[in-house]
């Protein structure tokens, strides 16, 4: 099954890729590791879910911007490498801004784990760190890195 066979099977597409907000490339290889640039809920150039969650942003609002995250990864993936070349997802890191006592933040980040485990079967394993930090760019409520093994043949 392709990629986007998969995607609509659980009733996703893939948005246009962004382009890199300074001097950095948003997929750097090195060896057989891609390493994914932050991305943020952002689709089709209109910028999703900004402000804090448990604030202006709701926790479930916050898993669908995971999604979204995690979809920009999986475009970055096939416009510059390729999904099909994908061996494994190994690490992410997620970010978000948060209202002062708000904490379901596993759950938020749950939207992007779903997704590649649903999207990638068992190459979207992965394990995970969780950062709560003051300020993203543009407001952001959440943005997400990856890295992942890939095929170089």
């Amino acid at each position: 099954m392709t990629l986007n066979e998969k995607l609509e099977k659980h009733g996703y597409e893939l948005p246009s890729t962004s382009t890199p907000g300074g001097s950095y490339k948003s997929v750097n290889i090195r060896g057989n590791i891609a390493y994914i640039a932050i991305q943020f809920p952002i689709w089709d150039n209109v910028f999703k879910f900004q402000g804090r969650l448990g604030a202006e942003v709701s926790t479930e609002e916050g898993y669908k911007a995971m999604e979204v995250c995690a979809l920009n990864v999986l475009a970055q993936i096939e416009e510059k490498i390729g999904v099909h070349k994908i061996i494994g997802l190994n690490h992410i890191d997620a970010y978000f801004q948060s209202s002062e006592n708000w904490d379901d933040s596993p759950y938020v980040v749950n939207g992007a784990s779903d997704l590649f485990t649903k999207i990638l079967g068992q190459k979207g394993e992965h394990s995970r760190a969780i950062f709560g930090v003051h300020k993203l760019p543009r407001n952001f409520s959440v943005g997400l890195t990856a890295t992942f093994t890939i095929d170089q043949e």
